[in-house]
């Protein structure tokens, strides 16, 4: 009967102890995730920005691709309507 007593008594303050360790472990562990989440939005909102870029830049190459392909195309029909020397 005095070896439960004993256990009890020594037990409480062991799991106590252990509770406050696992209580400052699941708080780092809560901090870590915060910075990852917060890392992760940064470089998210960076690609999205490089997207938008690439996307601004592709669409004045097809305007200018179109626009010469238009300017190309009355240069040579005025070309063929010149006479050959």
């Amino acid at each position: 009967m005095d070896n439960i007593f004993a256990f009890i008594f020594l037990s409480i303050p062991i799991i106590a102890i252990l509770g406050g360790v696992a209580k400052k472990w699941l708080a780092l562990k809560e901090k870590q995730i915060g910075a990852m989440s917060a890392d992760t939005a940064e470089k998210a909102a960076q690609y999205a920005a490089k997207t938008e870029r690439l996307e601004q830049r592709v669409a004045v190459l097809e305007r200018i691709l179109t626009d010469r392909s238009t300017v190309l195309a009355d240069e040579i029909d005025r070309l063929r309507d010149q006479p050959i020397n």
